[in-house]
C-alpha cells in the first residue's frame, strides 16, 4: 500500500499540485493496487492523472488507448514538460521517428505509451507489445465504446482483445460523459474484472449557461464577441458550410477565426487546430468533429450556433469551457426551425429504433432548451443526479427569471383542439398539425381530414405559428401532452391533460427569453489578479512555447498566470508556492518569468487584493 505522503510528494514533484481533486487519490490506489477500474470525471476533473501519476510510481509501461492524434501529441509534449518520459505511435511520425520510439520502448525508456486502438488490435503489433513489460492499461474517452454514447467507435468494441494478453495488468476506463446505460456498456465490453466505479459529480461549478433565441445569428455572435475581446472559444455549427460562413464573416470584423470540419483537408484541419491550440487564432468554428479530448485549458466560452442532438453531446461540447476551472460560458442559440431541420435528418435514418433514439434524444434537448427552471438542475438530471438548489446563481433562468403569465386560455384551446382531433378521427396527430388548425389555415390535410369542420378551427388566430409550437412543447414539458417517438410525430393528451381541460385548471406559462444579449455579471471564481502583468505574462509564455514548438498552456496554463499576477512572486521558493509548478517547471521556466515580474514591478505598484 502506498503510503499518502509518496502520493503526495509525487503529486507535487510532478505536476505542481499540493492536493488531489475528488476521487483521484481513491481511483490512483485502487489502480495501483492492481484493481480494474471505472472512472467517470467532469472535463476538467483530472482524468490523466489517474494513470499518469500510477504509471510513475510502478514498474512497466503504462499503455493509454486514446482515439484522437492530436489529443496524443498533446498530453506527451504537456508529460515531457514537466519531465515525464511519454511517447507516441500513430501515423505522424516518419520511419526514423517510428524506430527511435520503438527502440526506446524495447529498452524500457518510457512510463507511457499512446497510441489509437486500431493500431494496437493489430496482430503484429499486439505482439510487439507483449515485450514491453505493460503494466497498466489506461482507455480513455472510453464512451466510445457503447454504441448508446454519442461517440461510437467500433474499434473500440475490440479492447477486450487486451485482456487475452495481459491478463495481469488492471484496466482503467475513463470518460466525461455517460448515462448508466453507456456505463454498463462500458464494462461489458471492455471486460472489466469485478471494477470498483467511481462517478463523480457530473455539475461544473465554473460553467455558466444561457440559451438565446436565435435571430440574426451572425450578427448575435458578433455582439458577444465585442464584449470578450480577448478570449478565446468554440463556435459550434450543424453543418460544414455553416462553419466555413461563421468563421468568414469574424474575419472580416477583424476577429481571428478557423473553419474546422470535415470536409478539410488533413493538413487544413491540423493547420487551423494548431493555431487555435497556440492562441494565434482566437476562435474555431467547427462541426462536432472538433474538440474531443482537446486539452486547451483557456477557452472561455462555447457557443452553439445550432441545436445540438443530444443532451449529451451537448454537456460534452460545453465540457471543453473552463478546463482550467475558470470561469466560462456556455451559450445556445435556440430556434424551433433547428427542430424542424434535426427532425428531417432523422427521417433520412434507415432503421426505425435509430429514428425512435433519435427522436427521443431531440425532445430532450428541446426540453432542456426551452425549460424555465434552472438548466444546471435540467442537465445533471439527465445524467441521474440531483442538484442540491432550486436556483444555480450560474444559468440564464436562475439569474434572469424568464417572466410568466396565466396560459390558461391559450392551453385550453390547444388541449381541447388535440381533444377534438382524437374524438373525430381515432388518432393522434403531429403538433405542426394542432397548430394549423388553431390558426385557421387552408391546407389539403385539415380539409381531407374535415377538421376546419371542428369548434376549435381558427380559434388561435390571434397568436402566429412560433408561439402556438413554443406553448405545445411547454405543454409537453409540463406533463399535459404526451409526444410520440415514432416516424411521424404525433401528440395526446395525457390523463392530467384531459383533467385540467376538464377541470378548466389553472396553467402557468413562461414567456419567450429576450433576445437582447447581455455582457454577463462580475463571475464567480474569477482569480482576480493585475490584468497589466497577466498580459505581459502571456505574451512571455506564448514566445516560451513558440521556441519550443508546443502550444502555450503546455508551459502554464491561466491559473498559475494569474496567481503569478496576484502573489507577485521574485523568489524562486514562492515561484515553486505556485499550483502547476512542478520541479521540471521550476527548472525550466522560473528565471524569466520572475524576471519579467519584477521588471513590472519596478515600474508599477503591486495591487493589494488581500481584500477580496
Amino acid at each position: 500500500m502506498v503510503s499518502q505522503k509518496v502520493l503526495l510528494s509525487a503529486l507535487k514533484q510532478h505536476f505542481g499540485y499540493d492536493s488531489f481533486r475528488p476521487l483521484q487519490e481513491d481511483i490512483i490506489r485502487d489502480t495501483l493496487a492492481g484493481r480494474d477500474t471505472f472512472a467517470l470525471l467532469p472535463t476538467g476533473g483530472g482524468k490523466s492523472l489517474c494513470f499518469q501519476l500510477p504509471a510513475l510510481l510502478r514498474d512497466g509501461l503504462t499503455v493509454v488507448v486514446s482515439p484522437l492524434i492530436a489529443l496524443m501529441k498533446d498530453q506527451v509534449d504537456a508529460l515531457c514538460a514537466s519531465g515525464i518520459p511519454a511517447t507516441f505511435l500513430n501515423s505522424t511520425l516518419d520511419s526514423t521517428e517510428a524506430r527511435d520510439r520503438f527502440r526506446g520502448l524495447y529498452r524500457g525508456e518510457f512510463k507511457l505509451l499512446y497510441a489509437a486502438p486500431e493500431r494496437l488490435l493489430l496482430p503484429q503489433f499486439l505482439e510487439t507489445l507483449a515485450k514491453w513489460n505493460v503494466a497498466q492499461i489506461a482507455i480513455d474517452e472510453a464512451h466510445c465504446v457503447s454504441e448508446w454514447g454519442h461517440d461510437f467507435r467500433p474499434e473500440y468494441r475490440q479492447l477486450s482483445k487486451l485482456r487475452e494478453i495481459f491478463p495481469e495488468a488492471p484496466f482503467l476506463a475513463l470518460t466525461a460523459t455517460a448515462t448508466e446505460r453507456v456505463q454498463n456498456d462500458i464494462v461489458q465490453h471492455l471486460a472489466l474484472r469485478d471494477p470498483r466505479r467511481f462517478v463523480a459529480s457530473f455539475n461544473r461549478p465554473n460553467l455558466s449557461y444561457k440559451v438565446v433565441p436565435k435571430s440574426r445569428p451572425l450578427d448575435q455572435i458578433l455582439e458577444f464577441l465585442k464584449t470578450r475581446p480577448r478570449e478565446s472559444g468554440i463556435i459550434y455549427c450543424a453543418s460544414r458550410k455553416a462553419t466555413e460562413k461563421v468563421a468568414e464573416k469574424l474575419s472580416q470584423h477583424g476577429i481571428d477565426s478557423r473553419p474546422y470540419h470535415a470536409g478539410l483537408t488533413p493538413k487544413q484541419r491540423a493547420d487551423h487546430q494548431d493555431l487555435f491550440l497556440r492562441d494565434r487564432v482566437r476562435i474555431i468554428c467547427a462541426t462536432i468533429a472538433f474538440g474531443m479530448g482537446i486539452n486547451k485549458p483557456n477557452v472561455r466560452f462555447v457557443l452553439h450556433h445550432d441545436l445540438p442532438k443530444n443532451v449529451e453531446g451537448y454537456y460534452q461540447e460545453t465540457g471543453r469551457a473552463g478546463r482550467d476551472g475558470l470561469p466560462s460560458e456556455c451559450i445556445l442559440l435556440f430556434s424551433a426551425a433547428d427542430v424542424v431541420k434535426q427532425t428531417s435528418f432523422i427521417e433520412e435514418k434507415s432503421d426505425p429504433d435509430e429514428q425512435r433514439l433519435a427522436r427521443t434524444q431531440l425532445q430532450q434537448m428541446v426540453h432542456f432548451a426551452e425549460c424555465s427552471s434552472c438548466r444546471r438542475c435540467e442537465l445533471l438530471r439527465y445524467f441521474g443526479e440531483t442538484y442540491p438548489d432550486d436556483n444555480c446563481g450560474g444559468c440564464d433562468n436562475c439569474l434572469s427569471p424568464r417572466q410568466t403569465f396565466d396560459g390558461t386560455q391559450a392551453a385550453q384551446k390547444l388541449l381541447s383542439c388535440a381533444y377534438r382531433i382524437r374524438q373525430k378521427n381515432g388518432f393522434n396527430f403531429g403538433l405542426n398539425h394542432l397548430v394549423e388548425v388553431l390558426v385557421g389555415a387552408q391546407s389539403d390535410p385539415i380539409r381531407r381530414w374535415g377538421h376546419d369542420q371542428l369548434s376549435v378551427y381558427g380559434v388561435g388566430s390571434e397568436l402566429k405559428r412560433p408561439a402556438w409550437q413554443a406553448i405545445g412543447r411547454e405543454l409537453v414539458r409540463l406533463g399535459f401532452l404526451r409526444q410520440s417517438t415514432e416516424k411521424f410525430t404525433t401528440v395526446e393528451l395525457t390523463p392530467e391533460g384531459l383533467a385540467a381541460l376538464k377541470d378548466r385548471r389553472q396553467i402557468i406559462l413562461t414567456k419567450p427569453a429576450d433576445i437582447a444579449e447581455k455582457k454577463t455579471r462580475a463571475r464567480r471564481g474569477e482569480i482576480a489578479c493585475d490584468e497589466v502583468l497577466f498580459d505581459k505574462l502571456r505574451e512571455l509564455r506564448r514566445s516560451i512555447a513558440d521556441e519550443r514548438n508546443v502550444p502555450a498552456y503546455i508551459i502554464f496554463s491561466d491559473v498559475p498566470l494569474r496567481e503569478m499576477a496576484r502573489r507577485y512572486p521574485t523568489t524562486l521558493v514562492d515561484f515553486g508556492q505556485l499550483p502547476g509548478v512542478g520541479a521540471q517547471k521550476l527548472r525550466d521556466f522560473a528565471q524569466p518569468f520572475l524576471q519579467e515580474i519584477r521588471a513590472h514591478l519596478d515600474d508599477h505598484p503591486p495591487i493589494d487584493f488581500s481584500h477580496e
